[in-house]
């Protein structure tokens, strides 16, 4: 496992065109099972998922989002696909689903970025346009450490 520096930027357009944006730079851990990667993450409260852990699985063309903790969630994200999932929170559970526009993965040697376009719909009602920028850098170590 690799210590890498984890970004992921979240920017949605709802319906009436307003458009909110969130960043988190948190630590993660980098490592890869069977030819994939695999980056794992805590969530904060700026991202409203606090006591939760979100795991990326890197595919060549696509990728699956795991979420377990205080949220539970399963998503993929796969270009020209729709991919549903249940989303359970301590307060219930609901049906989500998203449609992937575009997936980009760039990455290599515990290094690279994931973009995603999707649209989200929340039991069957369109949401929001979504796009999500995730960029991972291999932590520097400094002192000698």
């Amino acid at each position: 496992m690799t210590n890498v520096v984890v970004t992921v930027s979240g920017t949605q357009c709802d319906e009436s065109g307003d458009k909110q944006s969130i960043e988190l730079v948190t630590a993660g851990r980098h490592y890869q099972k069977n030819g994939v990667d695999y980056i794992t993450y805590d969530e904060s409260k700026l991202t409203g998922l606090e006591g939760t852990t979100t795991l990326l699985k890197l595919y060549d063309s696509y990728v699956v989002l795991v979420r377990m903790g205080n949220i539970e969630q399963r998503q993929e994200f796969r270009k020209g696909e729709r991919s549903a999932c249940t989303y359970i929170t301590p307060y219930g559970a609901m049906e989500m689903s998203v449609a992937t526009s575009d997936v980009a993965v760039a990455f290599s040697n515990g290094s690279g970025q994931v973009a995603i376009d999707y649209e989200l719909e929340i039991e069957g009602r369109w949401q929001s346009s979504n796009r999500l920028a995730i960029t991972i850098r291999e932590e520097k170590r400094t002192n000698g450490h």
